[in-house]
């Protein structure tokens, strides 16, 4: 009850300083207009199709080359040092440029070399610049979540004559995998908003279609609408990996993530 009343309490007196604000009327009209809101709607929802679809493409693309860098990195075998090495210079790399850059240089690099059979859509480049850039985060949560596998693990599988290919296959990815469950859909949660980049070099994708409706009608209201879609989008996953996270401290301390 107490809770209750502090909450209502809390958000009402907020509401009562900005409504009562000298400036609240024109950051209503500006922001919080309806006809505004209903006349951008059609266009802002088109732009979240594309915004979706390239989260769609983009998330288990970057599931495998995050893993497969990961894998790379963690490998011993001399003969594979050349491929250990890319691995490396690939997470530096890709982690070291920020984000909306990479999709700059990608959209607006890769077009104008002409190369044949090399594609010329925006949405491509811009796809393509976000499974690079996130592929080196997850595969850094990837290597986390292998070198958390107890070396007896490794050394059991050895004994029982799996390859080290087949223990890291077997033993240690399943593993892995499930430890880093958390901090992988919070990297999704993040790649869901970085769609957004995709307007900076004209893809006409959610916030591309709020800024040109909002220029055209000198109204923000368009930015509203479309920060609500993400939201809507974003928060149900955040709560699920909230509820992931706590199911897995509650199977450690319990002793069944052992």
């Amino acid at each position: 009850m107490l809770a209750t009343t502090a909450t209502v309490v809390f958000f009402g007196a907020l509401t009562w300083v900005i409504t009562s604000s000298p400036g609240w009327p024109t950051v209503r009209d500006s922001f919080f207009k309806w006809d505004e809101a209903v006349g951008a709607w059609p266009t802002i929802i088109k732009g979240f199709g594309l915004n979706v679809t390239m989260f769609l493409i983009a998330e288990p693309l970057i599931l495998v080359v995050g893993a497969l860098v990961a894998v790379l990195r963690g490998t011993r075998s001399p003969a594979l040092f050349p491929l250990r090495a890319v691995a490396v210079g690939y997470t530096d790399l890709f982690r070291g440029i920020p984000t909306i850059l990479l999709v700059f240089l990608l959209a607006l690099g890769m077009p104008a070399l002409n190369l044949t059979g090399v594609p010329t859509s925006l949405f491509f480049w811009a796809t393509v610049a976000l499974v690079l850039s996130y592929g080196a985060y997850v595969a850094e949560v990837f290597r986390a979540g292998i070198e958390s596998v107890h070396p007896s693990q490794i050394a059991s599988a050895r004994a029982l004559g799996l390859s080290e290919g087949q223990t890291m296959r077997h033993v240690v990815l399943p593993q892995a995998v499930r430890r880093v469950v958390p901090p992988l859909l919070n990297d999704f949660v993040s790649l869901q908003k970085d769609t957004a980049l995709a307007g900076a070099v004209g893809v006409f994708e959610a916030l591309f279609a709020s800024r040109d409706y909002g220029n055209y009608h000198f109204n923000f209201t368009p930015y509203v609408v479309t920060a609500a879609l993400f939201i809507a989008l974003t928060i149900p996953l955040a709560r699920f990996t909230d509820w992931l996270g706590k199911r897995a401290r509650a199977r450690m301390f319990s002793g069944g993530g052992r």
